[in-house]
């Protein structure tokens, strides 16, 4: 089904804006890529965190319909990457819904709700799901403040416009990390099962923070999925992103290409497989532009085939080929060339900036060698028109590519660990999401068999707001499993 016009609609009338300053100082990234790495390996990152981390208790109420605790800590993340997060976001706060007597003197489920965007404070979660969800299954609820959010966000931030595109991974980090220490205190206070869940972004984080818990976790993604790559590079987010400031500065500063672009990966199905699906998608306008690539790469000269090969093409991944094909299409113009050569090299240029090449000889052994090299990436065209740009435009920008490197290398699931018992993960998603798009992206099954998918047959809107309930119950199917599964002795 094609993704929701509500999706686009709604976040058109928006007036959040994301990365207003760009990308975030190179050395900022270099640090969180290299962070990363340590991050996404379990044992290591759990073992960042004491298991007696200290915890300020604020507020302990009991309220009409339940009991609320409030309180604080510093965010481990500032030990380890100091002078790197804004001051107001060192401190993460968190408020506990309980009930006000736990049924069990033994079992007390407590889930981990993470926010998603635009969710400051506690109140949305703590009215919209944490309550309803204590009166109707008696699972507990632990709210944490996301970074950038509430009173963690920077002075002169505006709602939830991140100033820069480094700051998700700094919230990410932030995250996983305080995901462990409130999951300790919560073991230590005698609560079990633990469970972890989030909305959207929310459901992402939630999915970072349950790799790196060393236990078996009920985990309730909703509204996410395996990358938040497509969320700001494809989906109705992108529009709110100043994609020429991103260009802009990835041109001006020669570290973004050079250094930064290889410390990432995208991380996508298997080349052969993704090239095939295109090409058949496509089938037969694939066809007929790979013959038109070839008849007029005939046209050419052999020296001058051969040149434009060596220039305009570049397997080696993202942040390679984009000047070559600019340079290209300027020779064109200042040595007025022949027609013939101006659409031969234009394809090579828009071809090589639109995505990844997919070697078309992995395909069919019918292509070989240079011919090979000469229709790359044709299986890949038409290529989906981005929601910002013309066709013409879009494939140019080279700082989309890089954006979606850097998403991958520091949100992809398939970059971390497994969670330590998949049969309890239950995803819920929305069928025609155009926030979170899902062609393309490996799936969850790929990348943790033995998750469960669950589809709503609704945009991301509209799934947000009409179906809370279903969110609520599969937590609580979620935590029963784990109950059957790994049963707490309640004598």
């Amino acid at each position: 089904m094609p993704p929701s016009r509500l999706d686009a609609v709604y976040r058109s009338i928006l007036l959040t804006k994301f990365f207003t300053k760009g990308w975030g100082k190179p050395e900022n990234l270099k640090r969180i890529f290299e962070f990363r790495k340590i991050v996404s390996n379990r044992e290591a990152c759990y073992n960042l965190i004491s298991p007696n981390y200290p915890i300020t208790i604020t507020k302990d109420e009991e309220w009409s319909d339940c009991h609320v605790i409030e309180g604080y800590f510093q965010s481990p993340f500032d030990m380890y990457l100091p002078m790197i997060m804004p001051e107001e976001a060192k401190t993460a706060y968190f408020q506990i819904i309980l009930p006000r007597k736990w049924q069990s003197h033994k079992v007390k489920p407590i889930c981990l709700h993470l926010a998603g965007t635009g969710d400051h404070f506690f109140w949305r979660r703590r009215n919209l799901i944490a309550k309803p969800l204590l009166k109707e299954f008696g699972i507990a609820a632990v709210l944490l403040e996301n970074p950038f959010y509430g009173l963690r966000k920077p002075k002169d931030q505006i709602r939830s416009s991140l100033h820069n595109v480094s700051d998700i991974f700094i919230m990410g980090g932030c995250l996983i990390l305080e995901s462990i220490v409130l999951l300790n205190w919560c073991e230590q206070q005698g609560f079990g099962p633990l469970g972890l869940t989030g909305l959207s972004m929310g459901g992402h984080m939630a999915s970072l923070a349950a790799t790196n818990w060393p236990k078996p976790i009920p985990l309730v993604p909703c509204l996410s999925w395996s990358t938040a790559s497509p969320v700001f590079t494809e989906g109705v987010m992108s529009a709110s992103i100043n994609w020429e400031l991103l260009e802009t500065q990835y041109f001006e500063n020669e570290v973004y290409q050079n250094d930064l672009a290889k410390m990432v990966k995208i991380i996508d199905q298997d080349d052969a497989f993704l090239a095939g699906q295109h090409f058949a998608k496509h089938y037969p306008a694939s066809l007929q532009r790979m013959n038109q690539i070839r008849k007029e790469s005939k046209s050419l000269d052999s020296k001058e085939k051969s040149k434009i090969t060596k220039q305009g093409i570049d397997s080696n991944g993202i942040g390679s080929g984009g000047d070559n094909a600019r340079n290209i299409s300027n020779t064109d113009k200042n040595n007025n060339s022949s027609n013939g050569d101006k659409v031969h090299k234009c394809h090579i240029a828009e071809e090589k900036a639109a995505a990844r090449m997919f070697p078309l000889n992995l395909i069919s052994p019918r292509f070989k060698g240079s011919e090979a090299e000469i229709v790359k990436g044709v299986c890949l065209l038409p290529v989906s028109k981005h929601p910002l740009f013309s066709d013409s435009k879009w494939r140019e920008r080279e700082a989309l590519q890089f954006m979606r490197g850097i998403m991958d290398e520091c949100t992809h699931l398939q970059n971390f660990e497994v969670p330590v018992d998949t049969e309890l993960i239950i995803a819920v998603c929305a069928r025609d999401d155009a926030y979170i798009p899902r062609e393309g992206c490996m799936s969850l099954e790929q990348i943790w068999p033995g998750a469960e998918i669950r589809f709503i047959n609704a945009g991301h809107v509209t799934a947000y707001l009409l179906h809370q309930k279903a969110f609520r119950s599969t937590i609580a199917e979620a935590f029963e499993r784990s109950l059957k599964k790994y049963p707490i002795d309640d004598s």
